[in-house]
């Protein structure tokens, strides 16, 4: 992804990142230097954590890190209510004593008045090309995007799915970072929909399909609990328990 793929628009997000000491800042400064749409950072020492300003999708920043071998927890995006988020489950019949359902994540920020940035990660699913996505009128996912209603509004642009997924390597991952001109409030309950149609149509039997509700999600800031109350388990606990069911 360039620049001049990016929409335009800036936003704040901010990152969990261990770091230790101002070589550390420089270290994470030179490995975000050359992601597009990165325009200022900042750093927490005591908090251990980053901020981004810029309009870079937080994927992409997740993924640099990685490369330069540091680990990243998302922990907030936009301003507060401008921010969701959606896991992206399949709905086929799989062994999930050998797999998990998830297959995808949209994270979900706006950035202005009916301006809002869709970063929409899929991985371990076994077509190769394109799959396209869709806000639906319901959140009823109970019976998977066959019982999420009529499609309440539809992207143009695809997500290529074309690199080998790190589950399995006969199965792909792709990313895409996409737009629409509606606000977060106006989709908090619904439902995101991914198909391999490309006239968003759900419930053909050679298509796939993922869908997850839309809810809310932290904007930056809002977010600094380093230990949750409801399992007891620190962050990076549960960041390696989000990785073992494929939500990154």
């Amino acid at each position: 992804m360039t620049a001049t793929d990016l929409p335009n628009g800036v936003f704040d997000a901010t990152y969990a990142v261990p770091m230790h000491c101002e070589g550390c800042t420089n270290d994470i400064r030179n490995c975000l230097s050359t992601i597009p749409g990165v325009k200022e950072l900042s750093f927490d020492l005591k908090q251990q954590m980053m901020s981004v300003n810029g309009n870079a999708p937080p994927s992409s920043i997740i993924k640099a890190l990685e490369r330069c071998g540091r680990d990243a927890i998302i922990r907030g995006t936009g301003k507060p209510n401008t921010s969701a988020v959606s896991i992206l489950e399949t709905f086929e019949k799989i062994d999930l004593t050998k797999d998990t359902p998830v297959r995808g994540l949209a994270r979900i920020v706006e950035v202005d008045d009916k301006k809002t940035f869709f970063d929409v990660t899929l991985n371990g699913v076994p077509y190769k090309g394109k799959y396209y996505a869709s806000v639906h009128e319901d959140g009823d996912i109970s019976g998977g995007p066959a019982s999420t209603g009529g499609i309440w509004y539809r992207f143009e642009d695809p997500i290529v799915c074309n690199e080998p997924s790190d589950l399995d390597p006969k199965l792909y991952s792709g990313q895409a970072f996409l737009k629409a001109p509606v606000s977060v409030w106006e989709m908090i309950g619904r439902s995101f929909v991914v198909t391999t149609g490309d006239d968003h149509s759900t419930g053909k039997h050679d298509q796939h399909e993922y869908c997850g509700v839309i809810a809310r999600s932290a904007g930056i800031w809002e977010n600094d609990k380093q230990v949750c109350a409801c399992s007891g388990k620190s962050i990076w606990q549960e960041r390696k328990d989000a990785l073992r069911n494929n939500i990154k």
